[in-house]
């Protein structure tokens, strides 16, 4: 790993040892990808939010390169990510409770789980960018982008939870989506399959419902930034598509029967309607796919 000796950005020394667990400074990098590491393993959502932040300002201005080569990862750091803060606790899905928009808290409690979709996200971007290596360069830049507008995402809806009187970790949440991280951290073509292609796709999905109950509870400022993710997620699932069927291609790889198959191994959600059809065509799923989706076309 590079060294250098201005540092990209700067955690505050008092943070250091709840983010990595070693006494040590990390060792910052003008190599694109092992400073994303150093964004991942950042606990603390704010300092994370500014990382990212500061990351894709240096790359903009020519700081960082973006390497192919494999970043190694000590046994430290792969126990230390994704880097989360002690709170939210992590429960399972089904225990979550269900509470009613009527309520302020509940209004909250439902901003809540979309900061923890995001703040997840986050984390995927920056550990695409640092898990893989030997992709070409566009690859790298391509989720720097997402990490970028994920940051921003995680932003809005944390500081709109605070105008509720409430904080990010206020309320439990769930882990699903880094689960699915963990099962395809060595093979790219399924995290590209299984990630953005299918648990963010999701929410291409559910966004619109989810935004239409938020503004008919009366809150409109968080309805916008419903507005804003909705249309950035696209983008999103679109560099997900992209990079699957370049791998599929380099791999020779038929693109619909190799999905079925690695949902099957990695046993992943059975997606189930109502389908945002017109904002997955925009995200670059063929018409082939979304009828397999709707149960109206076999492979």
């Amino acid at each position: 790993m590079k060294s250098m000796s201005d540092p990209i950005f700067v955690v505050p020394e008092s943070q250091l040892s709840a983010q990595i667990p070693s006494p040590a400074q990390p060792d910052l990098s003008p190599d694109l990808r092992a400073t994303a590491l150093r964004c991942l393993l950042l606990r603390d959502p704010a300092a994370k939010v500014a990382a990212v932040a500061t990351l894709n300002a240096e790359f903009k201005k020519g700081t960082l390169a973006p390497e192919a080569s494999a970043v190694l990862i000590s046994d430290a750091e792969a126990a230390a990510i994704p880097g989360r803060p002690p709170r939210p606790e992590l429960v399972l899905p089904k225990t979550l409770k269900h509470r009613s928009m009527r309520t302020e808290e509940g209004r909250a409690a439902l901003i809540h789980a979309l900061a923890h979709i995001e703040f997840n996200a986050i984390n995927l971007a920056l550990d695409a960018i640092c898990r893989f290596s030997d992709m070409p360069d566009e690859y790298y830049t391509d989720w720097l982008s997402v990490a970028t507008e994920e940051a921003q995402h995680f932003d809005m809806l944390s500081r709109h939870l605070q105008m509720l009187g409430f904080a990010y970790g206020d309320f439990p949440a769930h882990n699903s989506m880094w689960e699915m991280a963990g099962k395809t951290q060595s093979d790219i073509l399924a995290r590209m399959a299984l990630v953005p292609r299918t648990l963010e796709a999701r929410g291409l999905d559910a966004t619109p419902a989810v935004r239409a109950k938020i503004a008919q509870a009366g809150d409109l400022a968080a309805a916008e930034i419903l507005d804003i993710i909705l249309r950035e997620e696209v983008g999103h699932v679109a560099i997900g598509n992209h990079w699957y069927n370049w791998l599929c291609e380099v791999r020779q790889l038929e693109p619909i029967a190799t999905f079925a198959k690695l949902a099957l191994a990695y046993e992943a959600p059975t997606l189930r309607g109502p389908f945002n059809l017109t904002a997955r065509r925009a995200a670059g799923f063929s018409e082939e796919e979304l009828l397999i989706l709707q149960g109206e076309f076999q492979p």
